[in-house]
């Protein structure tokens, strides 16, 4: 499903990070299949799974605005098609 796509959080650990970045995945209609978060000496990381079917904006406008909600909160995040994700990652 060409839909999909991974969007990695990564920061030091602080409220809201959760909270701020599925707030703006939701304002732009992007569904979040499947989520995993934890937190490791102060750092946290989180990796989901989203579905851009329904979305109101297009890949590029969403890297945007995560890229602004990261710089406000601290954090980067960044936003790849699912098949760019596995490509770079496969052994």
């Amino acid at each position: 499903m060409k839909d999909k796509v991974i969007v990695t959080v990564v920061g030091k650990d602080k409220v809201g990070i959760i909270a701020a970045v599925t707030t703006a995945l939701a304002e732009a209609d992007v569904n979040i299949l499947d989520i995993s978060q934890t937190i490791m000496q102060g750092f946290f990381t989180m990796m989901m799974i989203c579905d851009m079917a329904g979305a109101n904006v297009d890949l590029a406008a969403l890297k945007s605005c995560l890229d602004e909600e990261g710089e406000r909160i601290g954090v980067k995040i960044s936003v790849q098609h699912e098949e760019v994700f596995q490509f770079m990652h496969r052994i």
